[in-house]
């Protein structure tokens, strides 16, 4: 809901899955150029389903950046995140300064996809 409240006052567009196994279908479906991946959902973790995207990715030669997104904020967890395949993390509880700047560093201000941002 907090994703739906900041991002619908944006210009971009997004979906958003109640687990990790839609996540994936998300993904082969949407060709997203930017995936904010909660890590504790249902049926699939978004650490598995980070790691099933980048297999995808490999067969394909394309990167999409992917933000994990969890309730713990220890740099314990950050490094999980980055083991996991993702390129950058974000803490709840989410603010939407802090959403908009992680989208803006991995789209750019223009949603264009940074490379080699973090």
């Amino acid at each position: 809901m907090v994703f739906t409240q900041i991002l619908g006052e944006t210009g971009y567009g997004f979906e958003i899955v109640g687990n990790g196994r839609k996540a994936l279908d998300a993904f082969g479906r949407l060709n997203p150029r930017m995936i904010l991946m909660d890590v504790s959902m249902p049926e699939m973790n978004g650490h598995d389903a980070t790691a099933a995207v980048r297999r995808l990715e490999e067969e394909t030669g394309t990167h999409v950046p992917i933000v994990g997104v969890t309730a713990h904020a220890l740099k314990s967890d950050r490094e999980r995140c980055l083991e996991a395949g993702m390129d950058d993390y974000l803490p709840k509880p989410i603010s939407p300064r802090a959403l908009l700047e992680k989208v803006e560093r991995w789209l750019g201000a223009d949603g264009e996809i940074q490379r080699n941002a973090g």
